[in-house]
């Protein structure tokens, strides 16, 4: 078991988890639906009976999963990090498990520490469904030209003014420029994926870039047209917000 000094008994965590979403509410806690912070303070509460302050590193939505999730908090317990993160799994529901539990500095904070994130977007697209792919992919019948898909989305790379690919509302205030360092669309069998990394993201940016490259695809928005709507900083001029059901958070960087 671990020791620590009576004069300073407070110790900063980083736990990563990951987390199915299909079937939670996002990450923030709500009054009326299951969510991941909810099962993941509940859990926490069985094991050191206290409900500190935990900071996510970033709202997730109804549907969205997790390959990466990081949260920090300060405890005083003695518990080890080794036993934290099991205990934790004793008591998580199965779509929600601790990765690693670690020590981190005092000032360090999930969110605010957070210096980029990489998300991906999965497609099956196949004229037939995968049963095994249902609320974890967009199904998606129609061929796809993937390395035009991939040249395309070479548009979004770059710091840029990114309202046309945010949904407006009360989390949105202020810059909405972004820096994002890739997009690449590859294919393998029919898995298409999507991945993008930024030193941030807008409400709904990742999931309306997709949409709006799925919109290419499909004749409704010419080829070209990406600069253009970023520049329009209008968010009429970009495509439909893709289904949640496929996007992860894929990596966080701190």
């Amino acid at each position: 078991m671990q020791h620590f000094p009576a004069s300073d008994p407070m110790r900063n965590l980083l736990l990563t988890i990951a987390y199915r979403g299909d079937r939670l509410h996002g990450w923030q806690i709500q009054d009326n639906a299951v969510t991941v912070q909810e099962v993941f303070q509940n859990a926490l509460y069985e094991i050191i009976h206290e409900r500190p302050d935990i900071k996510g590193c970033s709202r997730t939505d109804s549907g969205v999963h997790a390959n990466m999730y990081c949260v920090s908090m300060k405890i005083a317990h003695p518990i080890t990090n080794d036993h934290l993160m099991l205990a934790m799994n004793r008591y998580l529901p199965d779509d929600v498990a601790v990765l690693k539990v670690e020590d981190v500095p005092d000032a360090f904070h999930a969110r605010y520490s957070c210096k980029g994130k990489e998300y991906v977007y999965k497609v099956w697209n196949s004229r037939v469904r995968n049963p095994f792919m249902q609320g974890m992919a967009l199904h998606y019948r129609y061929d796809m030209d993937v390395e035009m898909l991939n040249r395309e989305a070479q548009a979004f790379v770059g710091a840029h003014d990114f309202t046309s690919f945010c949904t407006l509302d009360r989390r949105e205030k202020g810059d909405f420029v972004r820096h994002v360092k890739y997009f690449r669309v590859e294919r393998e069998g029919a898995l298409v994926t999507f991945t993008v990394a930024a030193d941030g993201f807008l409400y709904n940016m990742v999931r309306i870039m997709v949409g709006t490259l799925l919109a290419v695809n499909q004749g409704r928005i010419p080829e070209g047209s990406i600069a253009g709507i970023i520049g329009a900083e209008n968010r009429k001029s970009a495509g439909p917000t893709a289904p949640a059901c496929g996007l992860y958070l894929n990596q966080v960087f701190y």
